[in-house]
């Protein structure tokens, strides 16, 4: 069954950066903007599995430390001319509190 969990707070998640919730469906990397956004996305570049948490965030994506493939945040998409989706995951932030919900968006 899936639901919304708690995985700790907005500023458990650095600037920037990413913090990574081991689930049963794998690790998920939860990441935040500079403008405090919240994205989730299953930890694995659509090209080669990298794993997304220990990308450079900027603006609403992410690259892969692997092989710099850019991946939109906001649904999981390579940046052109990369092809592929990373899957993403619902997030949203209740009183500072990190909420993720454990099946994957459409």
């Amino acid at each position: 069954m899936s639901e919304w969990i708690e995985v700790g707070t907005i500023d458990d998640i650095p600037k920037l950066g990413a913090r990574v919730v081991k689930t049963a469906k794998g690790n998920i990397g939860v990441f935040r903007t500079a403008e405090d956004e919240i994205f989730a996305l299953l930890d694995e570049c659509p090209h080669k599995k990298g794993p997304l948490s220990q990308g450079i965030v900027h603006g609403k994506r992410v690259t892969c430390p692997l092989h710099n493939w850019n991946i939109e945040l906001d649904g999981g998409e390579a940046v052109a001319p990369d092809e592929g989706c990373a899957i993403s995951y619902a997030v949203k932030v209740e009183g500072g509190k990190v909420m993720l919900f454990t099946s994957p968006t459409a």
